[in-house]
């Protein structure tokens, strides 16, 4: 098998638990942030720095690479990882959750789908085996099958016709499994169902992945029915494979999502905030574009240790990103990365000590609002 996990330490008062995931192109340790880099680069970040910041893999997009510069180029060029200067493993989602952010320049049908390119207008056509080739040829070390991603809220006919549509398209995706350098996982949907969600946990199972997805949320549920269906689904996989929730990412889905039991996390949130001018604090969220900053010495938040915060004042970001520098993105990104990575380091700390519910008590204080 190309991928093997292990569970190392699980946490006496939750679902909590850390593990060890070996791919073709190293270790990944879990519970993991994978920060997105959907076009082959974390945006404002060299791999360089990711290393430095302690991150183990990274995601990207095979919708998005195939379109350009094209999955034949990459494979030409020695693959996603030599492509990119990054050694270290790569996670691609498979195109399924363009479904739902591309609605309007998609078709699907049971065969697979077709998106009309933004681009240039053509038309290509996405079926379950060619996103695995698509994957193959990039060298994946962790390939996505192609899902149903639908938004919320949803009725439970939509649901069930794109749970019923996934788990077809599994199948498919799981019989060619075998062109691929690494593993592949399944994704489970059901939108906010109860009983759609382990159903069809259940379903995949059966078809023995390497790891497995839980996808369609925060696509515009309530919270607390993200939560119970993160819930629902994670209890319904198997224990000695790993657990992705997919999409997933303010520092509390976090907390929330480790609790229940998943393994593997990724979004743009520290990223895509950094460019905005947001920050994660040990206090809350701060947006650095605020005047109260403008002669503030102190760094974003005097417990961090990236290198943003142990040279620059809030002050100097704040007139970064006034002037519109695009260093402010840069430092801000260094710093927000290195926020959600040593959370993931503190919570794979706690679990291993048995403090984990005493961790997730006082992060929450933390995360529940932003401090301006």
């Amino acid at each position: 098998m190309a991928l093997s996990f292990s569970v190392t330490h699980r946490d006496p008062s939750s679902a909590a638990r850390c593990g060890v995931l070996e791919t073709p192109h190293g270790t990944v340790h879990t519970p993991v942030f994978m920060p997105v880099g959907t076009y082959g680069a974390v945006k404002g970040m060299r791999a360089e720095d990711l290393e430095e910041l302690g991150a183990e893999i990274i995601l990207g997009n095979a919708y998005h690479l195939s379109e350009r510069p094209g999955a034949a180029l990459i494979a030409a060029l020695g693959g996603v990882q030599k492509f990119m200067g990054w050694n270290k493993p790569v996670l691609t989602d498979s195109g399924g959750y363009q479904v739902f952010s591309l609605a309007d320049r998609c078709q699907i049908d049971d065969d697979g789908v077709t998106f009309q390119s933004t681009l240039d207008g053509s038309y290509r056509r996405f079926t379950p085996e060619s996103v695995v080739d698509i994957q193959a040829q990039l060298g994946s070390d962790i390939a996505m099958v192609l899902d149903e991603c639908v938004a919320s809220p949803a009725s439970r006919s939509v649901a069930a016709a794109a749970v019923r549509r996934t788990q077809n398209w599994a199948v498919r995706s799981r019989a060619v499994a075998d062109r691929l350098p690494g593993g592949l996982f399944g994704i489970v949907q059901g939108s906010v169902y109860a009983d759609l969600r382990a159903a069809h946990a259940e379903q995949l199972t059966a078809l023995d992945f390497d790891g497995y997805a839980i996808g369609g949320l925060a696509v515009g549920e309530e919270k607390g029915a993200t939560w119970a269906a993160l819930e629902v689904a994670a209890a319904n996989l198997p224990e000695d494979k790993p657990r992705y929730a997919m999409g997933m990412g303010t520092p509390q889905d976090l907390l929330e999502g480790v609790a229940r039991g998943v393994d593997m996390f990724d979004c743009v949130m520290p990223t895509r905030h950094a460019r905005n001018g947001m920050a994660f604090t040990s206090q809350g969220r701060i947006s650095i574009k605020n005047r109260i900053y403008a002669a503030d010495q102190r760094p974003l938040d005097p417990e961090c240790r990236c290198p943003t915060c142990r040279r620059y004042s809030r002050a100097y970001l704040r007139h970064l990103r006034v002037r519109g520098e695009m260093t402010a993105s840069v430092l801000l990104t260094w710093h927000n990365l290195f926020y959600y990575l040593d959370r993931m380091r503190c919570i794979r700390h706690a679990i291993a000590a048995e403090k984990f519910e005493e961790f997730r008590r006082q992060a929450a204080v933390s995360v529940a609002e932003p401090s301006d």
